[in-house]
């Protein structure tokens, strides 16, 4: 039997190290103190290289209960309050009680990712861990959803900085949250060596934030940490928090990542919280919900004018949200003010990057603004995915690939990032590569409705229409469009294709599509139409058709509008029946494509 010397509780179980309730070591009943590697005698000094854990009372500490602290940890690290608090107690009075709740979270964010940087960097032989899945942290109060998911998100963001260490992205992590998951599952499903999981209980006054690294090659937790806090030591511990992270890693970092682990973003716990609440509906990705992240974004940076994050929040949620055209000079400026305050943010550089290779067609800007997001953020997975974008569209497919296969490593359970590898087969003319792929990720999640639409694009280009057909109305209806109206539709269509094979199949969508432009409204999507890409989508359909006149007037009206699609008139297939023209030749030159 082994108990507890800090609580008295008593355990059984002979396999367990450090107690389930506050992480003490436990102790067997011959007086030892059980050790990761053994037994450890009391009064033992750490082993050579190892950190020290230090656990000092801290009165008033709220202690964790076992149904929500219910696995064991390691030693708890507890700063002491009266110790740190001192003669800066009254300039660190906080504002509100949240605030400096949300403030606390964000120095034990830098905490936390340096600790688990600890475990992870031992060694460079074969038994070191080069790969980690920060899984979302455990909150039973919705109230404080956000925080939980902005803390992980934001661990994710710190352990990304760091050198030769593989993060998976959030969007693969977050597929797990509210689930039941052990940590071998999920490192066998992500191929990661480790996996972090953290659970967040507010009680209070009080903030307690516990994590645990398990090391998947033999299943076993490596490194346990537990955070007490009163919202009122929040702040008085930030310098203490700091040094001690600066003394650990010291010497694994160089002196320039030491400052990226230890880089605070923001001085305003309030512009912190608006922040993780913007990032909490921003990844949402819904029209409504961007609207709301663009103002929490814009709220953190009135709070803070200095944040750059805040504004790269900003910059996405133009790019991604309603009129993007019309709100491009606005993303713009977000994102080179985000870069005018913080040069280093790879996810700055990179939203500057998409935007000037579709909407500038400036590929070498856009080009040196990919590299040098991916050289300040290798582990971002949203830039090696866009970069692998623009490659293809220039003709650059081996290069292409090799970043989508990088940016799946990263975020392996991306539907987004394997729906355009699908596309970027397309593109290069692997017809059966793209069918073969798409279809695999149609089983793996037929409800995504991108991978209908990519389908059907294929099978168009094949001569497959009416497989096309059936993939166009499946998307249809996920979309939300009115079962019967898509029925209709779908019906009238493979009538047209019975009767005029391809050509009545190809004139029967660009009747319905001119019949939509003509009224103002566009109830026939055949081809993944929007109403403000009409001209460059009637513009296929005649090239599909052979009459080349009023293709080129179409593209023209696309050009001046300066359509983004236009990026793939190098590759596109849909272009084959121009490319022989002078006509085509004279636009791929102005739109500044090699040619």
């Amino acid at each position: 039997m082994k108990r507890c010397p800090q609580c008295n509780r008593a355990e059984n179980d002979d396999a367990l190290t450090f107690c389930r309730v506050d992480g003490t070591p436990l102790i067997r009943e011959s007086g030892s103190i059980e050790d990761g590697a053994g037994t450890l005698k009391l009064g033992s000094a750490p082993a050579a290289g190892e950190p020290e854990t230090r656990i000092l009372p801290q009165a008033g500490a709220a202690s964790p209960t076992d149904e929500t602290l219910s696995r064991p940890t390691a030693p708890t690290t507890v700063l002491d309050a009266q110790r740190v608090s001192g003669g800066t107690q009254e300039l660190s009075k906080p504002k509100s009680r949240k605030g400096v709740v949300i403030a606390a979270t964000a120095l034990i964010v830098v905490a936390l990712a340096a600790s688990a940087y600890l475990y992870l960097s031992r060694g460079k032989n074969d038994t070191s861990i080069e790969s980690i899945a920060v899984l979302p942290f455990e909150n039973q109060n919705l109230e404080t959803e956000y925080l939980s998911d902005g803390l992980t998100e934001s661990v994710i963001n710190n352990l990304t900085r760091l050198p030769n260490l593989r993060v998976i992205s959030r969007n693969s992590v977050f597929r797990y949250k509210g689930k039941e998951t052990d940590p071998t599952t999920v490192g066998r499903e992500l191929d990661v060596r480790s996996v972090l999981t953290g659970r967040v209980v507010q009680r209070g006054d009080s903030l307690i934030i516990s994590a645990e690294l398990t090391d998947l090659r033999d299943n076993k937790q490596i490194w346990g940490q537990q955070y007490n806090r009163k919202v009122t030591d929040a702040f008085a511990l930030q310098q203490e928090i700091s040094r001690d992270i600066s003394e650990t890693l010291r010497s694994k970092l160089t002196g320039e990542e030491q400052q990226r682990l230890a880089k605070r973003e923001t001085v305003s716990s309030e512009a912190y919280q608006l922040y993780l609440k913007g990032r909490y509906h921003w990844n949402k990705r819904e029209d409504k919900e961007i609207i709301k992240a663009l103002e929490y974004f814009q709220q953190a940076i009135d709070k803070d004018p200095t944040y750059a994050l805040a504004y790269v929040g900003v910059a996405e949620s133009y790019l991604l949200g309603k009129d993007r055209r019309e709100n491009l000079p606005k993303a713009r400026a977000a994102a080179q003010k985000a870069l005018e305050i913080d040069e280093t943010l790879g996810e700055a550089h990179a939203t500057l990057a998409t935007s000037k290779h579709w909407d500038d067609w400036d590929w070498a800007s856009a080009e040196r603004e990919y590299k040098r997001a991916i050289e300040l953020s290798p582990n971002y997975a949203t830039a090696h995915h866009w970069y692998a974008e623009s490659l293809s569209a220039v003709g650059r497919f081996d290069e292409s690939f090799a970043e989508y296969k990088r940016a799946l490593e990263l975020d392996p359970l991306s539907l987004a990032i394997s729906t355009d590898l699908g596309l970027a087969y397309y593109l290069s003319r692997q017809y059966d590569r793209a069918i073969e792929h798409l279809k695999k990720l149609r089983e793996t999640d037929p409800n995504y409705v991108r991978t209908h639409f990519y389908l059907a694009r294929v099978y168009e280009q094949k001569g497959m229409f009416e497989e096309a057909i059936s993939e166009y109305e499946k998307g249809f209806i996920l979309e939300g469009d009115n079962p019967n109206d898509v029925a209709k539709d779908i019906a009238s269509l493979r009538s047209s294709f019975k009767v005029g094979g391809a050509k009545g199949y190809w004139q029967k969508i660009l009747d319905r599509t001119i019949e939509g432009q003509e009224r103002g409204d566009f109830d026939g999507k055949f081809l993944f139409t929007r109403v403000k890409q009409l001209p460059l989508d009637i513009a296929k359909l005649y090239a599909h058709l052979g009459e080349r006149d009023e293709a080129f007037r179409w593209l023209e009206k696309a050009y001046q509008e300066r359509n983004g699609e236009l990026a793939e008139l190098k590759v596109a297939p849909e272009w084959d029946n121009l490319r022989s023209d002078p006509r085509f030749t004279d636009l791929m030159r102005r739109v500044g494509l090699p040619q």
